[in-house]
């Protein structure tokens, strides 16, 4: 159930369209993209219950698409998180709201769950949300509490996606999961490319060694290909993302492990409005669905003749 299989992150964003402004990709084009991408991989990760992600699940369904999909949740913030720098600040009355609007959005997960149960691989009940950084930070307590009642009302495999370093230091919630899910961003760190490629295979190690009674996979790794702060923005190229993505999936091969890379198409969408942003330029295509060099020179979907379930 988690070996090595080609998965992907999706977000079916175009030009001008955007969540903030509730401008939505339209049917035509999110068929397009599964379409496409049904031709490389067998599962997709999105990250909330909002109109796209309930238009994804429609889609395949009604369109018999080959692929299963992860379902989450985007959790607002249950702690005032002062170390932020870009939000994370919460009343205690805000607090409060936000915590009857958490159980909201794992109800509208549990009810998608029910709805699409044939093509929903696992659910996870947060994003990074035990990070530092986090504008919406939990309590590890809090997102237990939401393992066991989303366990209450489905039987769907159940995680939480966090980078690797903040699961070390929430070990409590990788006992209630049903399996660890871990984000490996070396390029955060202003790693050089080989080290980069060093530190993606130790943190796999690592999550292994350290939760070695569960299941590990990967829900996001990846190579931004421009950048402009906070990484090498030199090392941020197309050519770089080709080697790293060689080398991490001859190791995922080895080491017989699920992942999901980040991702399928740039979103430049987010973050500011400076074109070369790396928020704007993971995707292994462009945004407007031209490939990248790794998909140029080496196709994703040579993967998809391994064996998958």
């Amino acid at each position: 159930m988690y070996h090595f299989q080609p998965a992907i992150c999706y977000s079916g964003y175009r030009e001008g369209q955007s969540p903030r402004k509730q401008m939505y990709p339209t049917d035509q084009d999110v068929l397009e993209d599964l379409k496409h991408l049904q031709t490389f991989v067998k599962h997709i990760r999105m990250y909330d219950t909002s109109f796209h992600v309930k238009q994804v699940c429609k889609l395949i369904i009604n369109h018999d698409i080959d692929l299963k999909i992860m379902l989450g949740v985007e959790p607002k913030g249950e702690l005032d998180n002062p170390n932020c720098h870009f939000g994370g600040r919460y009343s205690k009355e805000e607090i409060e709201h936000n915590k009857r609007t958490n159980y909201q959005q794992l109800d509208e997960m549990i009810e998608l769950a029910t709805t699409y149960k044939d093509i929903v691989f696992a659910v996870s009940v947060g994003n990074e949300n035990t990070s530092d950084w986090h504008p919406n930070l939990m309590p590890e307590q809090a997102l237990i509490d939401h393992v066991h009642y989303v366990r209450q009302n489905i039987d769907v495999p159940i995680t939480f996606c966090e980078g690797q370093y903040f699961w070390l230091q929430n070990k409590k919630l990788g006992e209630v999961v049903d399996f660890i899910s871990i984000h490996s961003y070396p390029q955060w760190q202003s790693l050089p490319l080989d080290e980069a490629i060093k530190k993606t295979k130790q943190d796999i190690k690592e999550a292994k060694e350290t939760f070695f009674n569960k299941p590990v996979i990967i829900t996001e790794f990846g190579w931004a290909t421009q950048a402009n702060h906070q990484m090498i923005i030199s090392e941020a190229t197309e050519e770089n993302q080709a080697i790293y993505l060689d080398a991490v999936y001859q190791h995922l091969k080895e080491e017989n492990m699920l992942a999901y890379l980040f991702e399928a198409y740039d979103e430049t969408w987010k973050g500011s409005s400076n074109t070369e942003e790396q928020e704007k330029h993971w995707g292994i295509f462009n945004e407007d669905r031209t490939p990248k060099k790794w998909q140029k020179e080496k196709p994703f979907y040579e993967l998809s003749n391994l064996n998958n379930d």
